[in-house]
């Protein structure tokens, strides 16, 4: 398992070519258990601010929003690195995804003492400034998630370069991917939100109305409550 992941974080192309070339059922087991450890320990850093139990039910969902945004995006990127030329296969692809999750994973599970670090001295759920304390956790997991993704995806580069033998197209298929995992991983937030909480409403697993409004308007609410 260490040396797969020294690999994958080392963004080792030779390595990774092989993998993606002849994937083993060991191999896709390390990538499953690491992007569910990484992303559950995150998730819980993420609802502790609203409750115990929105940090459980988080811990639970977070990693559900990593899995079905990777579900998601297989299909769609691999007609996207097949029209670029890239050389992989839908297959492949898929396996890349989850690679680039599974670094955005541990991550975001190396963020967790610094998000729970933030967590204890924003103004807390009792306080005036609840509100204020809600939009500073929400802006600062948008931007760790935000960073984690990209670095994450970054790290496929040299792999993207290999196979398609050409910069331009390694390029253009890593900016799709991005593309695609901010869209679709943005909506499906919303959808099963809350993550983090709202400190007017009740703790929940899914509010009633997840089709309601949708994830760019929350992010631009909680940068005027800081910035306005």
């Amino acid at each position: 398992m260490i040396p797969r992941l020294k690999a994958l974080l080392r963004g080792d192309a030779d390595r990774l070519t092989s993998c993606l070339a002849a994937p083993d059922a060991a191999a896709l087991a390390t990538y499953f258990v690491v992007t569910l450890i990484g992303s559950g320990v995150y998730g819980l850093t993420l609802g502790i601010w609203r409750a115990p139990l929105q940090s459980l039910y988080t811990a639970v969902k977070f990693p559900l929003l990593i899995f079905l945004t990777c579900a998601g995006n297989a299909m769609l990127n691999g007609m996207l690195a097949q029209l670029l030329g890239s050389g992989l296969s839908f297959k492949q692809t898929s396996l890349a995804i989850l690679m680039s999750f599974a670094i955005a994973a541990m991550i975001l599970g190396g963020f967790s003492p610094i998000t729970l670090f933030i967590w204890y001295n924003s103004p807390p759920l009792a306080s005036k400034s609840a509100i204020l304390g809600h939009s500073v956790m929400l802006l600062t997991h948008v931007l760790a998630i935000a960073f984690a993704g990209v670095i994450a995806n970054r790290r496929l580069l040299d792999l993207l370069r290999k196979i398609s033998g050409r910069d331009a197209t390694a390029r253009s298929v890593l900016f799709s991917w991005l593309a695609g995992n901010l869209f679709l991983g943005a909506q499906l937030a919303w959808n099963l939100r809350p993550f983090i909480g709202s400190p007017t409403l009740a703790v929940q697993f899914f509010r009633d109305d997840p089709l309601r409004g949708n994830f760019y308007e929350a992010v631009w609410r909680a940068f005027r409550h800081l910035f306005f």
